[in-house]
């Protein structure tokens, strides 16, 4: 459509259909990043009990930096990957040594375990802040359209490049949400997305 960027286009299709998961309900950088660690490497639905259960137990970084690894490790009991939760306990450490939680990208990064991806997501799904996400889903997304592979570098330029500002939360979890319903790995439901008009 004319004058209608793809930014706008997805927008529309994903805000009404926005999946209804609860850390979408949190602006906690605690509660976001606790819900993108546990992400990393284990399927939505059992996520969502263990991350109810675990910030029941450490609904804070002192809470969590005040409890022995042990605990922490036994509550993450059924996510496998334990050094998440290793991280996840340094991580609490570490904030309550600086005091406040980070809100800048070399800030976030610096913390245990806190990658390129994670460190966005929590500016964007936190902060609000204008950051471009990309995990399997978006970077997905990004290839297809561009008709060919992109090394990381190229699709965290594409990312930047497309990041509406000031939408920045609402831009990446529907760009996730179209990677996880429309364009899935198998097969694509290229009729019904907002980018094919565009799409290589």
């Amino acid at each position: 459509t004319d004058g209608v960027t793809p930014a706008q286009q997805v927008l529309a299709w994903g805000m009404p259909r926005l999946r209804d998961l609860p850390w979408r309900h949190s602006r906690d950088p605690w509660e976001v990043l606790v819900s993108e660690v546990m992400l990393q490497q284990t399927q939505v639905p059992r996520v969502i009990p263990k991350w109810h259960a675990f910030l029941e137990r450490f609904p804070d970084t002192a809470t969590c930096a005040a409890a022995p690894l042990g605990d922490v490790l036994r509550l993450w009991q059924g996510l496998g990957y334990p050094r998440r939760a290793r991280n996840l306990h340094a991580t609490a450490v570490e904030v309550e040594r600086l005091g406040a939680f980070p809100d800048t990208l070399d800030g976030l990064l610096a913390l245990p375990g806190v990658g390129q991806y994670t460190a966005r997501a929590v500016l964007a799904f936190a902060y609000e802040s204008d950051a471009a996400v990309v995990d399997t889903n978006i970077a997905r997304v990004h290839a297809r359209h561009a008709g060919r592979r992109l090394t990381p570098g190229e699709v965290q330029a594409r990312a930047d490049a497309w990041l509406p500002a000031g939408e920045s939360w609402e831009w990446n979890q529907c760009l996730m949400d179209l990677g996880a319903v429309l364009c899935r790995p198998g097969a694509p439901a290229c009729h019904e997305c907002p980018l094919a008009g565009s799409c290589a």
